[in-house]
């Protein structure tokens, strides 16, 4: 059993063929291509906010407690892979609502707040602010706060003040967008 859990692309695989097996075995209700999908949106959506709240609560609050000698193992090692996920997820969840709304014919709407799709219009526009941060605000500026990029220690200590100002950002408008997402039923 360790090593079966001990691998997590085995573990991946075979949860994938479980939820494969109860999508053919127990129908949603709704069309299938939906049920996929809006179950791939909050596959995505979890990772995507679970990493936020993963960097926001435990790993920039405990970064200036870790020991010197020890910071590189977050920064070299956990940090970038942890940021590859980050920005995927944020990138894949925003893909598939999209995709959900337009299935449902609602996208235009939404994004436009027409009467009866205000919340989930909301809810969008924040996920869209929030996937554009991480692309182009968060993940540059990480770069070069990581080493990645190479720039000067001035450079590189304003780039990741600018990461955490707009990873907080980011962490403030989930709240807000979490409940639009959740209390909009017309998906």
């Amino acid at each position: 059993m360790a090593k079966f859990f001990g691998n997590l692309h085995l573990v991946l695989v075979a949860g994938l063929v479980l939820a494969l097996a109860v999508i053919v075995a127990v129908p949603a209700n709704a069309v299938p291509e939906q049920a996929i999908l809006r179950w791939l949106h909050l596959f995505f959506g979890i990772t995507w906010i679970g990493l936020l709240y993963y960097f926001n609560f435990v790993q920039i609050p405990t970064m200036p407690k870790v020991p010197a000698e020890l910071k590189p193992g977050v920064s070299k090692f956990i940090a970038p892979s942890a940021l590859f996920f980050f920005r995927w997820s944020a990138a894949l969840t925003v893909l598939t609502g999209l995709i959900i709304a337009w299935r449902s014919a609602y996208l235009v709407e939404a994004l436009t707040f027409q009467p009866g799709f205000v919340l989930i219009g909301i809810g969008m526009w924040l996920a869209l602010i929030m996937a554009f941060n991480v692309w182009f605000v968060i993940w540059p500026n990480q770069k070069k706060a990581l080493g990645i990029v190479t720039v000067d220690d001035a450079a590189k200590a304003k780039a990741a003040t600018t990461a955490m100002i707009f990873s907080r950002t980011n962490t403030l408008l989930s709240l807000a967008m979490l409940y639009c997402m959740i209390n909009f039923n017309g998906g």
